[in-house]
């Protein structure tokens, strides 16, 4: 068995995943990751991780915990930027620093920095420093990329099985708390038990995204920020969704203000429901699923009005 990375199931995790377990398994590296969320994760998360952090970066230190003993290597980019005027959140950028300040005893760490605002050789100079980390000779990382990069032929595969309905939701957020089920208490899974087909922002190609309008007229800074932004303003204004849930992170900066701008759009359409989902460790499963019921229910109920109206 080759070098054992270790990568936890959380933040990144939800959209960058398939091409790094496929570019370590072409370098010879077996790659662990840790189990899905749980209780015990959460509160191992919130044990090291200090209190003032949100939900996600708590789960991202509970995730670390469970693969301490599992691995030769810890794989923590700093993801500055994948997009030429966006940046990721900047607790996202000084990950490494707090997971090495909060635990005591660390495997190795591979903590390369993540900006492609360098230019276009950028992703080729950290798939060398990555490589070198374990190892690996420059053709071998150019190789293992290459590879890599082919699994984005098929788009970010969905965490979630397709469903039916007679209903179609839309569910926008930041990846990481959209599809882990455990940290939004299973609203997507709630949602088909109801009869509705949920759609996330992974559904949308970067091209419907980037071709959305804009409702802020500037960009927002932060990458998943303007995703979710683009993506509820592509449902508001097609109007191919009956309904839209933000899932928010209670603590969490940027989202606070995509929250707002969503409420803004969503009245200034009118035309498609709004519901925000504000979820932190304490959330309940009694709580989201009586919210759930009763958005769709009022999804419902204004159909059945309209219809009998026409």
């Amino acid at each position: 068995m080759g070098l054992v990375v270790g990568i936890p199931r959380a933040l990144f995790y939800y959209r960058y995943y398939p091409i790094w377990e496929r570019f370590f398994r072409e370098l010879g590296a077996t790659v662990v990751c840790s189990p899905p969320t749980s209780r015990a994760i959460v509160d191992m998360g919130a044990r090291e991780c200090i209190a003032e952090a949100c939900i996600p970066i708590k789960l991202y230190h509970g995730h670390v915990a469970a693969l301490l003993d599992k691995v030769d290597v810890l794989f923590i980019p700093r993801l500055v930027s994948v997009r030429p005027k966006a940046v990721f959140c900047p607790k996202f950028l000084g990950l490494p620093d707090m997971v090495k300040n909060s635990f005591k005893h660390l495997p190795r760490v591979i903590d390369v920095r993540v900006d492609l605002r360098r230019g276009p050789f950028e992703l080729l100079r950290v798939a060398e420093a990555v490589a070198r980390c374990i190892g690996a000779g420059r053709s071998r990382a150019l190789y293992a990329l290459w590879s890599a990069l082919r699994t984005l032929k098929s788009g970010y595969p969905s965490a979630q099985p397709p469903a039916e309905g007679d209903l179609r939701v839309a569910v926008v957020g930041y990846p990481y708390e959209v599809h882990d089920p455990y940290v939004n208490v299973g609203t997507l899974e709630k949602l088909r038990s109801l009869g509705v087909v949920p759609v996330t922002v992974e559904d949308l190609s970067q091209r419907t995204l980037n071709s959305a309008p804009n409702p802020l007229r500037k960009h927002l800074f932060w990458t998943w920020s303007e995703d979710t932004v683009h993506a509820a303003e592509y449902f508001f204004q097609t109007k191919s969704v009956d309904g839209v849930i933000h899932v928010t992170a209670f603590g969490c900066g940027p989202d606070a203000i995509v929250n707002k701008c969503l409420e803004i759009e969503s009245k200034k359409t009118g035309a498609v429901p709004f519901m925000t989902l504000m979820i932190d460790e304490h959330t309940g499963d009694a709580g989201v699923r009586t919210r759930l019921e009763a958005f769709v229910d009022m999804i419902r109920r204004q159909r059945s009005v309209a219809g009998c109206r026409s």
